[in-house]
């Protein structure tokens, strides 16, 4: 008898490995003639229901979020919450890729069934590309384990044994600074180490984002860019931003790539976490949108309190329209929730002066309604970007957050 059960119990992994590395599907929902910025829907076999563009990924360490426990996630918003962003080098120091295939891959191994995976090898807090000592073997990477390097086949003997929903192919992300060698180098790597990955994927590349890396050079990523269009790839995911270049170059260079790309696949983005950085790639195209923002937020004790109304404007008692500092002493005796409408967990049962506390005695317990609170917030921030686009005011909603940010800091540099 136990025989059998575990005969049952291993089809139904199977069956499970099987349907969670089925295609995905991805289709445009509404297009700004004239515009780049769009709005899709990815369809992704775990979710209940497809996941409305652009949005955001959730970083996660082992493949939950950094503070919100599994029985805590239904509490920020679903759909816009199901889909997680993991790194295959978080789990160097873990299992090892067979034990974790033997278990059923990632969804198993962390117990989400009705969530979504995208894997990619960079993610901006734990592992970080170190450009200096990748070469033509493989990429490097400081990691929890030191610094590694990262050879294709390493990389997809890690991907395969967790099986996510996407994944993004080994890439040789170089910062702004670097020469045009060096950018040139990167690209050829990095197309290289594509066609190493896709040869090694044994599910036939139905799942895989081609990396597009380039630097701060056009012409690079325009290279990269159109080499990785011909290969059999399901999406794109640009690396290398967030690494040194500047706000007013950052748009040149995405639409640069974005218009080479087929309009039909989704786009990623890793390294573009500020609002309006998430608004600049929106307007080049960007669908999905892998960010540090609410971990670094979180961690420092803010709470993000800019509207989410386009017509709204909020600041508050320490001067700041976009978030506050609840380590401050102003909120010990506040007893008012961190915004007054949000329907957040956190903000339905708890006040500030009670996070102040928590903080304060250094309880996890703040860290975890925060990024309960700033995930919340951040989700319903693209799903107002979502609403401009199909409305056909997004021009004006970008236009109208970047002059709010402007005229804060003007006033701020004015009276200090």
């Amino acid at each position: 008898m136990l025989s059998i059960l575990n005969n049952l119990a291993n089809r139904a992994l199977a069956k499970t490995g099987e349907r969670e590395a089925e295609a995905m599907k991805f289709g445009i929902k509404a297009w700004r003639n004239g515009g780049r910025e769009r709005v899709g829907s990815l369809d992704l076999v775990n979710n209940n229901a497809a996941i409305e563009t652009p949005a955001l990924v959730l970083t996660t360490r082992k493949g939950l979020p950094t503070y919100i426990s599994p029985d805590l996630l239904p509490s920020v918003a679903s759909p816009d919450s199901c889909l997680l962003q993991a790194s295959p080098l978080h789990f160097l120091d873990s299992a090892s890729p067979k034990t974790i295939s033997n278990i059923g891959g990632l969804h198993q191994l962390v117990s989400l069934h009705g969530y979504s995976f995208t894997a990619a090898p960079r993610d901006s807090i734990l592992c970080l590309p170190e450009y200096e000592s990748t070469n033509k073997m493989g990429a490097s990477f400081e990691t929890t384990c030191g610094r590694r390097l990262i050879k294709p086949a390493e990389y997809m003997e890690l991907v395969s044994a967790l099986n996510p929903n996407l994944w993004a192919t080994l890439a040789d992300e170089v910062p702004a600074w670097v020469s045009e060698k060096r950018n040139k180098t990167s690209v050829d790597r990095t197309v290289r180490w594509l066609d190493e990955c896709i040869a090694l994927d044994k599910v036939g590349s139905r799942n895989v984002l081609g990396a597009i890396v380039g630097g701060s050079s056009i012409e690079q990523r325009v290279r990269c860019a159109e080499e990785v269009t011909r290969r059999n790839v399901s999406g794109y995911w640009l690396g290398g931003f967030g690494l040194g270049e500047t706000i007013d170059e950052r748009p040149a260079l995405l639409c640069a790539v974005t218009d080479i790309l087929p309009t039909e696949r989704p786009r990623q983005i890793s390294g573009l976490d500020l609002p309006e950085e998430v608004l600049q790639g929106v307007a080049s195209g960007i669908d999905l949108f892998n960010s540090t923002y609410i971990y670094h937020l979180t961690l420092g004790g803010y709470a993000l309190t800019f509207p989410l109304n386009r017509n709204e404007r909020r600041i508050s008692d320490e001067g700041n329209d976009i978030k506050i500092n609840l380590k401050a002493t102003i909120y010990r005796k506040d007893t008012s929730p961190i915004i007054d409408d949000c329907r957040c967990y956190t903000c339905q049962n708890h006040t500030r002066a009670y996070i102040n506390h928590l903080i304060n005695v250094h309880e996890m317990l703040a860290q975890i309604l925060l990024e309960i609170h700033n995930t919340h917030h951040y989700l319903g921030f693209f799903r107002a970007i979502r609403e401009a686009i199909k409305e056909g005011e997004f021009d004006l909603f970008h236009e109208n957050f970047v002059q709010s940010r402007h005229d804060h800091m003007t006033a701020v540099a004015a009276n200090s």
